[in-house]
């Protein structure tokens, strides 16, 4: 569904990116759009350039595009992250949230000051994870900081049914390419694992990735700086044993059952906790199953869609006047070419 700007009463405009592969936090931003229309909001994706429109995000997400867009007294307008520029307010005067989906990025665009990021009204900051919430409100201890938590999907991400485990390892390397390269060589090197496939998922489509991960027995998880870390609640979700680095806020989904942490860039380390599951894998069904369980019952649409609702009610609650509102991408230079370069 496509719209052009416009006034419209009471509506919530996520401003958003469409790049070109899938991107998580986009998709979470898409998700908020779907619930909060199915309960009768007028909820929007904004993006900059309609000839941004990509088709990973799904047809039932309704878009606003433009390099600006009017918000109403009564609206409400979340903004990612980054960039978050000290004193340059997308829209000043109107009702403002942060959706911070990586406390790790806050300051991406630069240092703060003590009334960060000085925006009229001050924004709430909304989080995805409660070490997330509580990093940021320890840094910004002035704004209102509450967990809306990500939601996993259950019916896209799940074991492939009635088939036993093949001998599957699975991983993505975008937040590690360099590790990754190592990581797969001394995985096809080890004789331990020699019966094993690897699959380093790079740009695959969602659909690809959930069947991928439906057939693999363990999920190593590259993560570096991350608030929660969607490919390990999504790999738990799929009955895969969980063996990496938590990324630091992602620190929580290790606490699954089927879940073993590996102190960060230890790589050898991550090899030999691999084939210890991978010799044991057939005494290990009753964890695949139970890391399921465990991630769908801290992260079900359900309890999304209930954090997003109050999340939005204490929102309106505060002050907002009418503005032209200025997309984010005005300022994507601000995070320079280095800003998703990892290790």
């Amino acid at each position: 569904m496509v719209n052009r700007p416009g006034s419209y009463p009471r509506r919530i405009v996520y401003a958003g990116f469409a790049t070109r592969h899938h991107s998580g936090g986009v998709h979470v931003m898409t998700q908020h759009v779907q619930l909060l229309r199915q309960s009768g909001h007028e909820a929007w994706l904004w993006l900059p350039d309609e000839d941004d429109r990509t088709d990973w995000i799904a047809d039932d997400v309704p878009m606003l595009f433009g390099a600006t867009t009017p918000i109403g007294a009564d609206d409400l307008l979340v903004l990612p992250e980054t960039p978050t520029i000290q004193g340059r307010d997308p829209a000043l005067g109107a009702r403002k949230v942060i959706f911070n989906q990586n406390h790790f990025y806050t300051f991406a665009a630069g240092e703060s000051d003590a009334n960060f990021p000085g925006w009229l009204p001050a924004p709430a900051i909304w989080a995805v994870t409660a070490e997330s919430r509580n990093v940021l409100a320890a840094a910004l201890p002035e704004l209102p900081v509450r967990v809306v938590p990500n939601p996993v999907d259950g019916e896209l991400f799940a074991p492939a049914p009635g088939q036993a485990r093949p001998f599957r390892v699975s991983w993505f390397s975008k937040k590690r390419p360099r590790e990754a390269s190592l990581l797969k060589r001394l995985l096809a090197n080890d004789p331990r694992l020699s019966r094993v496939e690897l699959v380093e998922l790079v740009q695959a489509p969602r659909a690809e990735v959930a069947a991928t991960l439906a057939t693999s027995a363990v999920f190593i998880a590259l993560g570096h700086t991350e608030s929660f870390g969607l490919p390990v609640a999504e790999a738990l979700a799929s009955g895969c044993l969980v063996v990496g680095y938590d990324g630091g806020g992602g620190h929580e989904l290790f606490e699954a059952p089927g879940a073993w942490r590996v102190p960060d860039q230890r790589p050898l380390l991550i090899r030999d906790q691999v084939a210890e599951l991978i010799q044991n894998i057939d005494a290990l069904a009753p964890l695949r199953a139970a890391n399921r369980s465990w991630v769908l019952e801290r992260n079900s649409f359900a309890q999304t869609d209930a954090a997003l609702q109050e999340a939005v009610a204490a929102a309106w609650a505060g002050p907002g006047d009418d503005a032209l509102a200025v997309h984010p991408v005005a300022w994507l230079d601000s995070l320079g070419p280095n800003f998703t370069a990892y290790a």
